[in-house]
Formats: C-alpha cells, structure tokens, sequence
C-alpha cells in the first residue's frame, strides 16, 4: 500500500526495508525517546516485522523528495470500533525542526478521519518528551484521564479535536503544498494476500465522497 498525498508518500514497511528502520530506531535521539530503549539486533527485528505484518497493523516508510526519512504507525486497528494507536519517527535528525512532520502528519490524519470514517486515534508519549507532547497537542491530542503521573502517558485524539485544535497547521500545510492536495492511495497484491487492501476499500466505499477506484497492471488506485 502507497499514499500519497503533501508531497509526502507513505508505503507499507517491506521485509527488505526493516534493516534501516532497525538502524533509525537505535540511533540515541530515537531510542531514547522510546519506552523501550534497548537495543534491537537484526533476529529481533526480524521477529517484530513477522508479528506487525498483518491487517491488524499499519507500518509506512515515509518517503520525502525521494528518500525514505522515518516510519509512521498505527497499530492496535480495531477497524470495527474504527480505534488504533498512533506513533511517528524521523531516522534522519535533519528533518527534527522542519515542517515536515506536520505534512506527514497531516496526510495521513486527513486520510484517517475524513476518507475512512475514524473515531479515534491514541498516542503514548514519555512525560519527558516535550517537544513530541507539543507537536501532537497542537495537531488535536489530548492527554487522558488519570494520566498526570504516568511516566509513559497516554493521548487521544478525535476528529472533531484534530478539526479544532489543528486548523492553522492545516491551513499551512496545505498553503505549502498547493499542487498536491488529494489523496491518491494504490493497493499493490500484497496487500490482499494479507486482507489490508479489503480492510480499507471496505470503509473507502462507505464514503460517499470516496475517491475512484481503478484497476492496473501494478495494482488498485484509488484516487
């Protein structure tokens, strides 16, 4: 699966990227802003791709201008509560204090609420992170009940906070990148093997809004 949107594109994690996700996520400016902070060899990588690559997980590889920068997540999916937990990461340090964490952010909330129909989106982030704690109030989160003296605390978010709280983001967003502003998603074969492609063209068909749907020789778009 490819979405593109912002300029941005986000491509389901492969088996033959998980080597450099390995390596961003135990470089110290990303594992130590982790709960888990040991490091990962390549076996263990190996066996967290096995246990993520399903229906039931959604691991991007963020691409920007041609390179692959860092991995956008939502895991836990209970697609039929529409819920899932949310989490993103930079490999390369030189996009920490650029605005492209917003237009990858951006994309894909947009994409998560207004074209599959999303009630909720959760985050957990170390009290100590406050630039991540910053960045996701401003795109709507909102820390949870009882959640003041957790060290690992948890956030939500629903459409109508990320509708509220993140409009100036938005605006930007989308004064930045004037020229690319719909959604285009392709679901390549395995995507069906693994029933994510079904998962989603499910709920992009509730929508009556939806974007069109066309079959290719490299796979399904819906755009």
């Amino acid at each position: 699966m490819k979405l593109f949107k912002y300029g941005i594109t986000l491509e389901r994690l492969k088996e033959e990227d998980i080597e450099l996700v390995r390596l961003w996520r135990n470089s110290d400016p990303v594992r130590l802003n982790m709960k888990y902070r040991d490091l990962i060899s390549p076996e263990q990588q190996k066996q967290w791709f096995q246990s993520i690559n399903n229906f039931q997980n959604n691991f991007l590889l963020i691409h920007y201008k041609d390179e692959k920068i860092g991995l956008l997540n939502d895991k836990n999916v209970d697609w039929e509560a529409r819920t899932s937990e949310s989490g993103i990461f930079f490999g390369i340090p030189a996009y920490y204090n650029t605005f492209v964490p917003y237009l990858v952010s951006v994309a894909g909330i947009e994409t998560t609420f207004f074209l599959l129909g999303w009630k909720k989106q959760f985050a957990h982030i170390l009290h100590s992170n406050t630039n991540a704690i910053k960045f996701n109030l401003e795109l709507g989160y909102q820390l949870c009940a009882g959640q003041e003296a957790i060290d690992h605390q948890q956030y939500e978010m629903t459409r109508e906070s990320f509708e509220q709280k993140a409009g100036k983001v938005r605006k930007a967003v989308q004064s930045l990148i004037t020229d690319d502003s719909q959604t285009r998603i392709l679901f390549e074969p395995d995507d069906y093997k693994n029933s994510v492609a079904q998962k989603f063209e499910a709920l992009l068909n509730e929508n009556p809004h939806s974007l069109k749907r066309e079959e290719t020789p490299e796979g399904v778009w819906y755009r």
